[in-house]
């Protein structure tokens, strides 16, 4: 890897760990269904300005039946649950959760593509399951209002991260990255906008919750696929997933910086075994 891809590979981190510190800004006032409706619908429509600009095609007519299907599990469901996650769990422990998404995606793969669980994957989600369980120990978080369910959220969204994998090469194996990225965006938000319409705030947003809306989706949106697409071209699929090792640490201290919001020990004790967790899963 080049500086300039390992510069990429920080930045991206550091995007999508402001992901929850935003999502902790927004979800309050604007509610879980516009807040995760607007994050994709602004990415999408960014993302198919960028394409336009450059010439190029998404192929439409061939894979919107795909791209719906994708864009439901990959965009639409996992944002509307980390946005009422949002509502009752910190930016910081969500970025933890977020990192047991590749367990998941270890679970699909065996399941649905054939895919070895070997020894060490075993062990990862092992890890992976005893960091959760810290977690969700009763404690100093467990206390708050919807703590559970905000937690089963949390791990419903990377379980949707962990199957898209296995529902791209099943469902669109052919599908170019890129008109996945945009197709997926679109789609989520033009299906999700009727119930987001129906659930819109009864006041207009702050300044601070349309900017974080507006961050969300372009900058957590738009500019991380392309960073991240331009990833895995320069370096491949498996170096490029090595960014979410780096999440959690960023996510921690964006929470920190900008909200205030901390993890106990024994928050940080079971990220940390979920962290060794998705290492042995995506190196197995």
């Amino acid at each position: 890897m080049r500086p300039a891809d390992y510069g990429r590979l920080v930045a991206l981190a550091a995007i999508w760990g402001a992901s929850f510190i935003f999502m902790r800004i927004a979800a309050p006032p604007l509610g879980p269904v516009a807040t995760a409706d607007l994050r994709v619908l602004i990415a999408g429509l960014a993302l198919a300005a960028w394409f336009h600009a450059t010439g190029f095609d998404a192929e439409w007519r061939r894979y919107w039946k795909q791209y719906a299907a994708i864009g439901f599990v990959n965009s639409g469901l996992p944002f509307l649950l980390y946005a009422f996650a949002a509502l009752h769990v910190t930016a910081p422990l969500m970025a933890v959760l977020n990192s047991s998404a590749p367990m998941f995606g270890a679970i699909a793969g065996a399941l649905w593509l054939g895919e070895r669980l070997t020894a060490s994957k075993i062990a990862g989600l092992a890890s992976g399951v005893a960091g959760v369980a810290v977690i969700s120990d009763p404690g100093a978080l467990s206390g708050a209002p919807m703590f559970g369910w905000a937690v089963a959220a949390c791990l419903g969204a990377c379980l949707c991260y962990g199957v898209t994998g296995a529902m791209i090469r099943w469902l669109a194996p052919r599908a170019k990255s890129r008109g996945i990225a945009l197709g997926s965006q679109l789609a989520a938000g033009i299906v999700m906008l009727p119930p987001a319409l129906l659930h819109a705030p009864a006041t207009l947003p702050s300044l601070l919750v349309v900017s974080s809306i507006l961050a969300l989706g372009i900058v957590c949106g738009a500019i991380a696929y392309v960073l991240y697409f331009r990833l895995i071209a320069d370096v491949g699929a498996t170096r490029a997933l090595t960014v979410t090792y780096l999440i959690p640490p960023f996510g921690i201290a964006w929470g920190a910086l900008f909200l205030g919001e901390a993890l106990p020990a024994s928050a940080l004790a079971g990220g940390a075994l979920i962290l060794v967790g998705t290492v042995l899963v995506t190196r197995g």
